[in-house]
């Protein structure tokens, strides 16, 4: 018999490789071990003096500051004092922002004058509205407010209108044949087709609040709360490291933990939404 040979299968047909990722579990090992692995070695740099610990502290006298602070009080009330201010101010900007990112949108004149005005001072650090604000208000809760809005509203009515500005024009098409138009039409087709540049702007935003606030906090003294920037002030003044460290570390958890908790499941969400997860 003469021998044949087996046909290929087509290449539509071969079977796809598929690569399993690591477990939820495996990859929270992994972290943790590298984050133990890089405090051990700081730890054990700064015990045998490869740098002077008063200016970079070990992880233990950060530690025991953490403890010794929230003991007393003092970082709890910090913590809650400067979050107070973040999302008072952080709400305020985005209920100002989104309006205005909508106009700015919508009508021409508006975006030449509002959307151009936006567009410079987000680039303005936020640290730059300190002298204003105390000249304005003082050194009152209300200065304080002002810097974070400022840092917030002008990233917020950015993403707005550019959520707007990338709909497909077949969408209001759309909508306008069926009867939608007005509200109904920024509320039912707008509005959730720029969702995703929302979420993007408020978190944004998020981010340059906490930016703004810190930089108010350690330039503005308020006797009505001292938040974790006068404690990172003060560490700073009085030379304490450890203090300075562990200030910077909360604020660094509080971001994580808020991103976490609030952006996180949004961007899950659109991600399901718009078919963007296997």
């Amino acid at each position: 018999m003469i021998p044949t040979a087996t046909p290929s299968p087509p290449s539509g047909a071969r079977k796809k490789i598929r690569y399993s990722e690591p477990s939820v579990l495996s990859q929270t090992v992994s972290a943790v071990a590298f984050f133990a692995v890089l405090i051990g070695l700081w730890e054990y740099g700064s015990r045998s003096r490869w740098w002077n610990p008063v200016l970079i502290p070990a992880p233990l006298d950060i530690a025991n500051y953490i403890i010794r602070s929230f003991h007393d009080g003092e970082l709890l009330k910090a913590c809650w004092v400067t979050i107070k201010r973040l999302m008072i101010g952080y709400v305020i900007g985005i209920a100002l922002g989104i309006p205005l990112g909508l106009l700015t949108a919508r009508f021409k004149f508006a975006n030449n004058t509002l959307g151009v005005t936006a567009l410079g001072l987000q680039t303005l650090p936020s640290v730059c509205w300190v002298p204003l604000s105390l000249l304005w208000f003082g050194q009152t809760e209300t200065a304080m407010l002002f810097i974070v809005v400022m840092g917030t509203l002008w990233a917020v009515l950015l993403a707005t209108d550019h959520g707007i500005r990338q709909i497909p024009p077949i969408y209001r098409r759309a909508a306008a044949t069926m009867g939608s138009s007005g509200f109904h039409l920024l509320w039912h087709v707008l509005l959730p087709a720029s969702l995703p540049h929302l979420v993007s702007g408020t978190k944004q935003g998020w981010a340059f609040a906490w930016r703004s606030l810190m930089a108010a906090e350690i330039y503005v003294t308020v006797l009505t709360g001292f938040g974790l920037g006068h404690l990172l002030h003060y560490g700073r003044e009085l030379h304490a490291m450890d203090q300075v460290a562990a200030v910077m570390l909360v604020i660094l958890l509080i971001g994580f933990a808020a991103d976490k908790a609030l952006f996180s499941p949004w961007e899950r969400f659109l991600r399901k939404r718009w078919g963007l997860t296997v």
